[in-house]
C-alpha cells in the first residue's frame, strides 16, 4: 500500500513548488487566461482554499465573513479533499457553486491539492437565491441579503463542457508539478555538509555505472556505516532510494526523445535488469513506464 507524507512534509514540499518559476507562471496565466482563484494546498489543511485570491467570488468573499456558512464551505473542502485522493472531483456547495480538487502525487505518493471553482454551472435564478437566503436565515446568518444577492447574480458561470476543460488544465499541470516534485526531492538539502555534496556529486558521474553504496562511501573518505547514515540525514533518503530516483529521472529526460526505447533508456540511465527498472519506475512515478512514454509522445501520434 502507498505512504502518504506526513502533513509537515507535504506542506515543506508545497513551499518549495510555490517558490518555483514554473508555479508562479501558471498561477497567473491561469488566472489571467480562465478568470478563476487557483490555490495549490498541502495535504490535510481544512481553510478556505480561495480566501483572498485576487480572482475570489465576491459571493464567496461575502460568506467567509460569516461563521456557519463559513463552516459549511470548509466541510464541503474536507469533503472535497477526502473525495479527490485518487482523481480529480467536483461538488457543489449549499448555495450550487462547483469547487473542485485535483490530486498531486510523488508517485504513489498523495502530497497535495491544485484546487478552483467558485462557478455556477447555469444562469443563477431567482429562486435559486432565494433559496440560499432562506438557508442563511434558518442558520442564524446576519448579512446584507441586498449585497449578497447583488455578489450571488455576479458569479462566473461556465457551461459543463467548458468547465471540464478548466479541471482537464488543472489535472495536466498536476502532472508537471509531480515530476517537479520529484526532481525537488532528488535535489534536496541545498546546506547539506561538503561531503553529501561531494558524494552526490560522485553519485551523479557513476548513475550509469553499477555503483554500490561503499564505493560512494570510499569516494568521500567515509565508513559504509557513518556514510549510510549521513547521507540519510542530508537528504532524507536512502543511498538506494536517491540513486532510483536519480535513475527515473534520467529514463524521464531519456524518453524525451521520442525514437528511444524504454528498454534502452533504464540501460543507459543504470538499471540493470527491466523487471527492477519496471518496479521501480512505477513506484516512483506511478505509473509504467510505457504509459508514461505513451502519454508524452500521444499527441504526436494523434
Amino acid at each position: 500500500m502507498p505512504t502518504e507524507p506526513p502533513a509537515q512534509s507535504s506542506r515543506a514540499l508545497v513551499a518549495q513548488l510555490k517558490r518555483s518559476q514554473i508555479w508562479q507562471d501558471y498561477e497567473r496565466a491561469f488566472r489571467e487566461t480562465t478568470g478563476l482563484p487557483i490555490n495549490l494546498r498541502p495535504t490535510e489543511t481544512f481553510d478556505l482554499p480561495h480566501h483572498g485570491d485576487p480572482k475570489e467570488n465576491p459571493f464567496c468573499a461575502l460568506m467567509a465573513r460569516t461563521n456557519h456558512s463559513c463552516a459549511a464551505c470548509l466541510q464541503l473542502q474536507k469533503k472535497v479533499e477526502q473525495e479527490a485522493r485518487l482523481e480529480p472531483k467536483t461538488l457543489k456547495c449549499f448555495a450550487g457553486l462547483c469547487d473542485s480538487a485535483v490530486p498531486v502525487r510523488v508517485g504513489e505518493n498523495l502530497v497535495a491539492f491544485l484546487q478552483t471553482g467558485q462557478i455556477l454551472l447555469h444562469t443563477p435564478t431567482k429562486g435559486e437565491f432565494a433559496r440560499t437566503a432562506r438557508q442563511l436565515i434558518n442558520w442564524g446568518v446576519e448579512t446584507d441579503m441586498k449585497r449578497l444577492e447583488e455578489a450571488y447574480f455576479q458569479t462566473r458561470v461556465l457551461t459543463k463542457k467548458q468547465y471540464d476543460s478548466v479541471v482537464r488544465l488543472l489535472t495536466i499541470f498536476a502532472q508537471h508539478l509531480s515530476s517537479l516534485s520529484n526532481q525537488l526531492v532528488v535535489r534536496a538539502a541545498a546546506a547539506e555538509p561538503p561531503a553529501m555534496a561531494r558524494a552526490r556529486m560522485f553519485i551523479a558521474e557513476h548513475q550509469a555505472d553499477e555503483i554500490s553504496l561503499e564505493q560512494a562511501a570510499r569516494a568521500v573518505n567515509m565508513s559504509a556505516f557513518y556514510f549510510c547514515k549521513s547521507f540519510k540525514k542530508a537528504t532524507g533518503l536512502t543511498f538506494t532510494g536517491y540513486l532510483a530516483r536519480l535513475r527515473v529521472e534520467k529514463v524521464k529526460n531519456l524518453l524525451l526523445n521520442p525514437h528511444k526505447r524504454v528498454s534502452e533508456a533504464a540501460y543507459e540511465a543504470g538499471f540493470q535488469s527491466l523487471s527492477q527498472f519496471n518496479r521501480v519506475f512505477r513506484r516512483l512515478a506511478g505509473e509504467a513506464p510505457t504509459a508514461y512514454r505513451d502519454k508524452l509522445h500521444g499527441a504526436e501520434r494523434n
